[in-house]
C-alpha cells in the first residue's frame, strides 16, 4: 500500500506542476508573443503586407517564442505547484506520511526534465527550420514591397557591405533626407546628399530611387585632393531587388542547430589559427629585415621598418581573441543554458516554495518572475562579457544555471536541518 500511495502522490505531483506549467507557459507566450511577433506584424501591415504572408510571418516565428517561454513557465509553475502545497499543508501531510524531500523533487524533476527536452527540440530543430522559411518568405515580401527595407531612421547595406543608405524619416515610398555612400566601377568612394527621395518599382529587377535637390561627392582614397563633385535637381539612383533582400535576415548562429554551430565553430578556428600563422610569419620576416638592417648599420632603413613592424604586432596582439569566435561560442552554449534552464529552476523553485508558508500560488507567481527578470539580465550581462570583454563563453551562458542550483542546495539544506 505505502508504494501505491508513494505512485499516487509522485502522479499528484507531476499533474499539478504541468498543469501549473501550461497556466503559466500561455501567460509568458502571450508576453513574448505581443512584445516581438505582433510588433514586428504590426509593422508590415503598415507597409500594406498581405493579410495570409503575415500569418506565414508569425507561424515561422513561434519556436523562438516557445523556446523563451518554457523554461520560465516551467519556473514559475514549479513555484505555485509547491507553494499552495506549502500553505495548505498538503507538504506536511506527505512528510507526516513518511515521505521523504526526495518523493517531492523527483516528480518535479521529471517534469523539469521534460519541458527541457521539449525545449531544447524547439530550439535546436524547430527555431532553425522555422527561420529559414521566415528568411525566404521575409525575402520575397521585400522583393514585392522594397519600401519594407528601407525604414525610418535606419543603416542598411547593400552588395557585399559596398553600398550603405541612411534614411531619415520614411512614409509610404517618400524618404526624407537620405545619405547613399558606394564606390564606383572606377574603385573611387562616392557620397551621394538628398533633401528627399523616392522609392519607384521600375522593373527588370531592380529599384530606382530617385532623389531630389541631390548632391555627389567622388574621390580616391588614397589621394584625398583629387576628387569630383557635381549637384542636380533630380537624380536617379538604382538598386536591384535582389542585393536589397541580400542583407535581409542572414542566418547565424541564433539560427542554426548547435550542430551547425559546431561546424561552423570548427572552420572558423581552423581558418583564425591559419590567420595568425601568416601574420606571425610575417612579423618575423620584418624582423629579420631589421635585424639585417641593424648589422649592417642602416640606421635610416630601421626607423622605417620599425614602425610597419610595432602596428603589425600590435595588430596580431589585438587579434588574439575573434569577437566573431566568441559569439559563435556564445550562441552555442545559449543553445543548451537556455532550455536546461528549466532543469536548474526545478531545483530552486522546489525549495523556495517548501519555505513560503502564506500567499501560496500568488506569492510563488510573484518570485518566479522575479527570478526569471534576473536570470534574463545575468543572461544579458554575460553574453555582453563574453562579447566584449575576454570572458569564458561557458560561464557567460551557464552561470545563471549554477547559481540558481546552488540557491536551490542551500535553500533545501536549511529546510532538511531546520525542519
Amino acid at each position: 500500500m505505502r508504494n501505491a500511495h508513494s505512485k499516487t502522490i509522485f502522479l499528484y505531483i507531476a499533474k499539478e506542476i504541468l498543469f501549473a506549467f501550461c497556466v503559466c507557459f500561455l501567460f509568458f507566450f502571450f508576453v513574448f508573443f505581443v512584445n516581438q511577433i505582433l510588433l514586428m506584424a504590426g509593422q508590415i501591415l503598415s507597409k500594406r503586407v498581405p493579410l495570409f504572408q503575415v500569418i506565414l510571418l508569425v507561424i515561422y516565428s513561434l519556436p523562438l517564442v516557445i523556446v523563451m517561454a518554457s523554461p520560465f513557465a516551467c519556473l514559475t509553475g514549479t513555484l505555485m505547484t509547491i507553494g499552495r502545497f506549502t500553505s495548505d499543508n498538503e507538504i506536511l501531510v506527505f512528510f507526516s506520511s513518511g515521505l521523504s524531500h526526495w518523493s517531492v523533487f523527483l516528480p518535479a524533476l521529471l517534469v523539469g526534465f521534460l519541458i527541457s527536452l521539449f525545449s531544447f527540440f524547439a530550439n535546436d530543430i524547430l527555431l532553425p527550420a522555422g527561420m529559414v522559411q521566415f528568411s525566404r518568405l521575409w525575402r520575397r515580401v521585400v522583393l514585392s514591397a522594397p519600401a519594407l527595407e528601407l525604414e525610418s531612421n535606419s543603416v542598411k547595406q547593400f552588395r557585399d557591405r559596398d553600398t550603405i543608405i541612411v534614411t531619415g524619416a520614411v512614409a509610404d515610398r517618400t524618404i526624407k533626407d537620405i545619405l547613399i555612400m558606394d564606390r564606383t566601377k572606377e574603385g573611387e568612394r562616392r557620397i551621394i546628399l538628398a533633401k528627399e527621395a523616392g522609392l519607384v518599382d521600375s522593373g527588370e529587377g531592380r529599384i530606382s530611387i530617385n532623389l531630389k535637390d541631390a548632391f555627389v561627392y567622388s574621390g580616391k582614397e588614397n589621394l584625398k585632393k583629387n576628387y569630383d563633385y557635381a549637384s542636380a535637381n533630380s537624380l536617379d539612383y538604382y538598386i536591384s531587388k535582389e542585393d536589397m533582400s541580400q542583407a535581409v535576415y542572414p542566418v547565424g548562429p541564433k539560427e542554426m542547430s548547435s550542430v551547425d554551430v559546431r561546424r561552423e565553430i570548427r572552420k572558423k578556428e581552423a581558418a583564425f589559427r591559419e590567420n595568425l600563422e601568416t601574420e606571425y610569419e610575417r612579423i618575423s620576416a620584418d624582423a629579420q629585415i631589421i635585424e639585417n638592417a641593424l648589422r649592417e648599420g642602416n640606421a635610416g632603413r630601421v626607423r622605417d621598418f620599425v614602425s610597419d613592424w610595432e602596428q603589425t604586432a600590435n595588430s596580431v596582439r589585438n587579434r588574439r581573441r575573434d569577437r566573431s569566435l566568441s559569439i559563435y561560442w556564445l550562441e552555442y552554449f545559449k543553445k543548451f543554458s537556455i532550455p536546461f534552464g528549466a532543469l536548474s529552476f526545478v531545483l530552486a523553485a522546489v525549495s523556495i516554495g517548501l519555505l513560503t508558508n502564506k500567499g501560496g500560488q500568488t506569492v510563488g507567481f510573484i518570485i518566479g518572475i522575479c527570478m526569471a527578470a534576473i536570470y534574463w539580465a545575468l543572461l544579458l550581462i554575460g553574453q555582453d562579457l563574453g562579447t566584449r570583454l575576454d570572458f569564458s563563453p561557458f560561464w557567460a551562458m551557464w552561470f545563471p544555471n549554477f547559481l540558481a542550483i546552488t540557491g536551490g542546495g542551500v535553500l533545501l539544506s536549511k529546510r532538511i536541518l531546520f525542519l
